[in-house]
């Protein structure tokens, strides 16, 4: 008899089939997570995270999105938190991409496409080049410290605050292989620029020593969008402005709140969602 084929587990060896994922065109498994309001969706937010982190560490602030009846979804990336593959290693950073847009495809049979947005930290060059490869596809984006262009400390130190407590978190540095990836990344962003005309939100700390705070100028001189924000750059604040000093973050969450609030009002539905999400 033929022997029987164990559960796929997590990196932390948790089984797959107890936890909500999905499973990328390269049939590796994704560790999901989904926020969704007691009531009717008004709008789908996918949240990216950042290099060498993972999904969990955007709770609060999917909550407050949630609070505003919008349902937010996100995935870990491949290589990072419960998702397999080795750790911090993609073999083209448009394998981000692509899942992320497998997600969204998902997600959208069940919810009208006008009505999604993406928001990301540090995982802005995802979300850009997600934004940029699907013209018209979504209704606004938020950028919290996007990798626009790489701070020259960030090629020999990868430091991330706060970081110590969390299990899920990489540690072991920028390997020269997602290294390169990321610097393709930034190349790709660049070019990808000029195609941008969605509705943005920016934010972005001047003392961010992962992304330099000259890639948010450069954003908003560069994208052709007739609404794009750019919130006053925060002084002193480093890279994760979600978890920064409480007058940061409270004023961080403000002005998302405020952001979204006003573009989901405007978003007009093209349709009755059915069934259910994930």
């Amino acid at each position: 008899m033929p022997e029987e084929t164990s559960p796929r587990r997590t990196p932390q060896s948790v089984p797959y089939q107890d936890l909500p994922h999905l499973v990328n065109a390269d049939g590796q498994y994704l560790f999901c997570r989904y926020w969704k309001p007691s009531g009717t969706p008004r709008a789908l937010v996918f949240v990216s995270h950042g290099a060498g982190e993972h999904c969990g560490r955007y709770d609060e602030l999917a909550q407050m999105l949630m609070g505003l009846d919008i349902l937010v979804f996100a995935h870990d990336h491949v290589g990072h938190g419960q998702s397999e593959g080795e750790r911090m290693v993609v073999s083209d950073f448009h394998v981000f991409v692509r899942d992320v847009l497998q997600h969204v495809d998902v997600m959208q049979k069940w919810r009208p496409a006008s009505a999604t947005q993406p928001l990301s930290h540090s995982g802005g060059a995802i979300v850009i080049l997600t934004a940029a490869e699907r013209p018209g596809h979504f209704s606004g984006m938020v950028l919290i410290s996007p990798l626009v262009l790489a701070n020259p400390e960030s090629a020999t130190t990868f430091k991330v605050e706060l970081y110590n407590s969390d299990p899920l978190i990489c540690r072991a540095g920028l390997k020269v292989c997602f290294g390169i990836q990321l610097l393709n990344a930034v190349s790709r962003v660049e070019r990808a620029l000029p195609k941008l005309t969605l509705p943005f939100l920016l934010l972005q700390g001047s003392a961010d020593r992962l992304c330099d705070s000259k890639g948010a100028y450069l954003l908003m001189e560069s994208a052709k969008s007739q609404d794009k924000t750019l919130k006053d750059i925060y002084e002193g604040a480093y890279h994760v402005l979600h978890k920064e000093l409480p007058e940061v973050t409270n004023s961080v969450f403000h002005e998302i709140n405020m952001w979204v609030s006003q573009r989901v009002t405007m978003a007009v539905p093209r349709g009755v969602p059915k069934g259910s999400p994930p």
